[in-house]
């Protein structure tokens, strides 16, 4: 009976694992990098890029001078959208209306942030942007999104390699603090 033990529990363990793999494991692995928390407002990029030509820098404006590329303020917001809205389209007038009903209280919108390094990480969009590299390179085609989505890992193992194939430092305090 004991010798039965010794083969019945490895051969289930052995089972078990491959019913993980073929099974479990691909379910897991086809989930988004990280949901998407939904927007205060819908704001697509996918219009603002490709339909009225603005560039990241245009609403990401401390991402050239500062450590983080920011979110635009309700101000900069109706720079434009206090002469442009959404007729024609219900979804996209009932978002600038949002905005504008935000200019009009005076508060801010509390844009949710998609692409999230550990607070242990010091990132300087700056220094990237200066080494010659497009937002795209990390946070990927986002002007034919409309909600953006985080398209990489963007973990250690996913900074290391590409510090080590761009020739950059991959020393500890060169992003940790």
């Amino acid at each position: 009976m004991r010798y039965l033990a010794l083969i019945v529990v490895p051969a289930g363990g052995l089972a078990a694992l491959i019913a993980f793999i073929v099974v479990i494991a691909p379910g897991i692995l086809a989930l988004p990098l990280n949901r998407t928390p939904p927007e205060p407002v819908y704001f697509d990029h996918k219009v603002h890029v490709q339909t009225a030509g603005l560039e990241c820098a245009f609403c990401h404006r401390t991402a050239t001078n500062a450590a983080t590329a920011g979110y635009p303020d309700v101000q900069q917001c109706m720079f434009c959208h206090s002469v442009i809205t959404g007729t024609g389209n219900e979804q996209f007038q009932q978002e600038i209306d949002k905005v504008r009903q935000a200019w009009t209280a005076q508060r801010p919108i509390d844009w949710m942030r998609i692409h999230r390094m550990p607070d242990h990480v010091n990132f300087v969009h700056e220094a990237h942007l200066r080494a010659g590299f497009q937002c795209a390179t990390c946070h990927g085609d986002v002007g034919n999104m409309g909600q953006v989505t985080q398209v990489r890992t963007l973990n250690m193992g996913d900074c290391v390699a590409c510090h080590r194939q761009n020739g950059a430092s991959a020393e500890c305090a060169t992003c940790h603090k």
